[in-house]
């Protein structure tokens, strides 16, 4: 049974005139790394320093780890790790000073912190330069150090606000490949917010995509595209090696299967729409009626389609702009 951990509900903030967060609903569940995918300006940071009781909202509530951020904000703050878009530390210290620093802050034991600091660079993989004067870190190595010290309380949440901005392709993916593994083995929930499409599918087990201070929709991405594609979310093309008259002896058969919606034919290649993902069983039906089978395509819907449609039909606008 799914556990939410973090709840949101109907979280507002205006700043003025100014509808900064409207009227979000939201659970994320206890281990799993969600994405709150949106443009810069979208509100995605607004909503995350209602979550953390950083900024008070205008209506509704946001409960973290049973907490309520606006009347117990010390209490989530001792649950959550957070690191903002962009983290500082000390350039004349080390990597290893600046944590033992962040954790005497945070009332780690004396006993027992430096022990502490050595797992945390050995988990982020900064074993080899915990000696070494921040100041000469790469961006990368500086977000990798922000991320140890967000570890080092122990936190049962981590929430990532743009975390990969100006990193390398190489740093991305080595960063995103840490976020998983430590969600896996550790049971971290992770928020993880950003408007790069390619880094939040790479990472993330559900999206909520966040335009203008709404969350339009949510969903592992199978979800996402059935909703907004219909009969078109799961298209499979399987061509043959035969003649295809019409109509097709099979067809008969297969358009009694509940899952497919229509069956469609360019040239020696038939195409399913259908409601439900249902490949596997189209090739066995076919090769146990000893059709040759020359190629099968899938079609796929990647968040950047899926993004762009909701984006086109629920603002009207169409000159979103992808980012790789």
């Amino acid at each position: 049974m799914d556990v939410p951990i973090i709840q949101l509900k109907g979280l507002t903030k205006r700043y003025g005139n100014h509808l900064a967060v409207d009227n979000l609903n939201l659970q994320v569940n206890k281990g799993e790394i969600f994405g709150l995918l949106g443009p810069n300006g979208a509100g995605k940071t607004t909503s995350i320093l209602m979550m953390l009781g950083l900024t008070e909202p205008t209506e509704g509530s946001a409960t973290v780890c049973g907490y309520n951020a606006t009347t117990d904000p010390i209490k989530v703050k001792t649950k959550v790790g957070y690191m903002p878009d962009s983290v500082g530390f000390y350039d004349h210290m080390t990597a290893l000073d600046n944590l033992l620093y962040i954790g005497r802050l945070n009332g780690l034991a004396e006993h027992q912190l430096k022990h502490k600091v050595e797992l945390v660079l050995e988990l982020v993989g900064l074993s080899e330069v915990g000696l070494k004067k921040t100041a000469t870190f790469s961006r990368g190595m500086k977000q990798r150090l922000g991320l140890a010290e967000v570890l080092i309380k122990g936190p049962e949440v981590i929430i990532l606000d743009e975390p990969t901005l100006g990193i390398d392709p190489t740093g991305v993916k080595d960063f995103l490949v840490l976020i998983r593994k430590l969600s896996r083995e550790q049971g971290l929930t992770v928020l993880l917010s950003s408007h790069h499409l390619h880094h939040v599918q790479q990472v993330c087990d559900r999206v909520g995509i966040f335009v203008e201070g709404r969350l339009l929709a949510e969903g592992d991405l199978p979800q996402l595209a059935e909703k907004l594609f219909g009969k078109n979310g799961y298209v499979t093309s399987i061509a043959l090696d035969e003649h295809l008259s019409h109509p097709w002896p099979p067809e008969r058969v297969l358009q009694g299967w509940d899952a497919i919606d229509d069956i469609s034919y360019q040239g020696e290649t038939i195409v399913f729409s259908c409601n439900r993902n249902i490949t596997p069983s189209l090739v066995r039906f076919l090769v146990e009626n000893d059709h040759n089978i020359m190629s099968v395509n899938q079609k796929n819907y990647g968040l950047d389609d899926i993004y762009q449609r909701y984006f086109e039909t629920q603002t009207g606008k169409s000159d979103y702009k992808r980012t790789a």
